[in-house]
C-alpha cells in the first residue's frame, strides 16, 4: 500500500520553497531611509553644537531688537519732522492770509477817510437831508465792519508827545504854542488791528526853535510805506 502523503504538497517528500526576502531565518535586506530620517540623522545633538546654535539665536534676537529700536526711532523722527512741516505750513498760510487781510483793511481805511472828510465838510444847512444821512449810515456800517475785524482807531494824537511806535512825522513846524516834540496837528488818523499798529497816525511835530536857536526845518517821510514795520 503506497503512502499517498509522500507526494502531497507540504509533505515529507515535497520540495522545499525558497524563503521570501526578509523571512525568518534569512538576513534582512537594507531599507532606504526617507529624507526626514536622513535629516534627523544628520542633526548634531552634541552639547557644543547646541550651545553654538543657542548663541547664534541670541545674537539674531539682539540684532532684531536693535533694528526694531532704530526703526522706531527713525519713524518717530519722521513723524516729528512731518508734524513740524505741517505746523510751519499752516503758520505760513495763516501769515499770508493775515497779510492779505491787512492789505484789504488798509484799502478800506482809505475809503473810511474819504467818508470822514466828506461828512466833515457837509454844510450845516445840509446835514439833515436824506442824502447826507444815507452817507452817514454807510460810514457807520463801514466802521462796524472794520471793528468786527479787530480794527480800532487810535486816540487823537494832537497835543500828545510824539510816539514813533504809533505815529509818523511827515513834517516839523516851529511853534511855541505846544512843548517841543509834541504833535502839533494830526493829518491822518492811525488805526490798530487788535494789539498791533495797522496804520500809524500822520502828524506834524512841533519844534521850539526859538528856545534852541536852531533853524526851522521840515522833514517829510513817505506816508505810503508799510506801517507794520514801525511797531
Amino acid at each position: 500500500m503506497n503512502d499517498r502523503t509522500n507526494g502531497a504538497p507540504g509533505g515529507p517528500g515535497a520540495p522545499s520553497t525558497p524563503a521570501a526576502p526578509g523571512a525568518p531565518g534569512e538576513p534582512a535586506q537594507p531599507r532606504h531611509r526617507t529624507r526626514a530620517e536622513e535629516r534627523i540623522a544628520n542633526i548634531d545633538t552634541s552639547a557644543a553644537s547646541l550651545a553654538a546654535q543657542l548663541q547664534e539665536l541670541r545674537e539674531r534676537a539682539e540684532r532684531a531688537e536693535r533694528e526694531a529700536v532704530e526703526n522706531k526711532a527713525a519713524w518717530q523722527r519722521s513723524a516729528a519732522d512731518f508734524t513740524n512741516y505741517r505746523r510751519r505750513t499752516e503758520q505760513q498760510r495763516e501769515e499770508e492770509l493775515g497779510l492779505a487781510n491787512e492789505m484789504l483793511l488798509l484799502k478800506l481805511l482809505n475809503v473810511a477817510d474819504d467818508f470822514a472828510r466828506a461828512i466833515a465838510h457837509v454844510p450845516d444847512d445840509q446835514r439833515s437831508t436824506a442824502w447826507v444821512e444815507g452817507i452817514g449810515a454807510i460810514d457807520r456800517k463801514l466802521g462796524a465792519l472794520l471793528e468786527s475785524e479787530g480794527v480800532s482807531a487810535m486816540p487823537e494824537a494832537e497835543g500828545r508827545p510824539f510816539d514813533p511806535r504809533e505815529q509818523e512825522a511827515i513834517s516839523a513846524e516851529e511853534t511855541s504854542e505846544v512843548p517841543d516834540g509834541s504833535v502839533l496837528r494830526e493829518l491822518q488818523r492811525g488805526y490798530r488791528i487788535r494789539d498791533r499798529v495797522l496804520r500809524p497816525s500822520l502828524v506834524t511835530v512841533a519844534r521850539n526853535y526859538a528856545d534852541t536857536g536852531s533853524a526851522p526845518t521840515s522833514t517829510t517821510t513817505d506816508s505810503g510805506s508799510a506801517p507794520g514795520n514801525r511797531e
